[in-house]
């Protein structure tokens, strides 16, 4: 009987954050900074390998980062859009990666059982079901795990598409999980955005 499969998480972090008007990534959250509460409900997960994408204020933002086990990418290239930093991620990537997580660090509410439902159905999988995602009352959602047969596919976006262009090209090998959580659909874009999410998030909550 063989290992599981390695998985390695890439969180997204390199945006502008122009309509927040200010880096998303330093937002107060639950006593630490939306960033940092992403960053360890990935690792408190079974994902074995953790890769932070910077660009737009690198320097700042990972000036404000504890000591964590993961690999700090930067991209200078960020403002080409999402692709050029997922394409970053994946080039850091530990070669004997089964799978990439591709998630957005402006989803605070992504838990780790989240992570670990998607993970797990991924492992049970049929091989040609080699993309999954959550869905919440038919929507679907974020993280997606993809596995590393669409490596080439995902080095060769252009962009601000993200990955959502290879589920786009390969729906029959997307296993869809359902979830009860609405997080999977939540991010924090606005202001607005922020008030109303920090208002529902309680001190604790995963």
């Amino acid at each position: 009987m063989g290992f599981p499969a390695m998985i390695s998480a890439i969180l997204l972090a390199a945006g502008e954050s122009k309509r927040m008007g200010r880096p998303k990534q330093l937002l107060e959250w639950q006593e630490n900074t939306l960033l940092q509460h992403c960053l360890e409900s990935i690792m408190r997960s079974a994902v074995d390998e953790t890769i932070l994408v910077l660009g737009h204020e690198a320097d700042r933002i990972g000036a404000r980062l504890p000591p964590l086990p993961l690999t700090i990418v930067i991209n200078p290239d960020y403002r080409q859009g999402m692709a050029s930093s997922l394409r970053r991620g994946l080039l850091s990537m530990d070669p004997g990666s089964e799978a990439f997580l591709v998630l957005l660090a402006d989803q605070p509410g992504i838990a780790p059982e989240i992570i670990n439902t998607v993970i797990r159905a991924f492992r049970q999988a049929d091989p040609k079901r080699g993309i999954v995602r959550p869905v919440y009352r038919g929507r679907p959602g974020h993280p997606v795990l993809f596995g590393a047969q669409y490596l080439q596919e995902a080095l060769h976006l252009r962009g601000d598409v993200g990955a959502r262009r290879i589920v786009a090209n390969h729906p029959a090998d997307v296993l869809e999980i359902n979830v009860e959580d609405a997080a999977v659909l939540q991010d924090v874009d606005t202001p607005e955005e922020y008030r109303n999410y920090t208002k529902r998030a309680r001190p604790g909550e995963s």
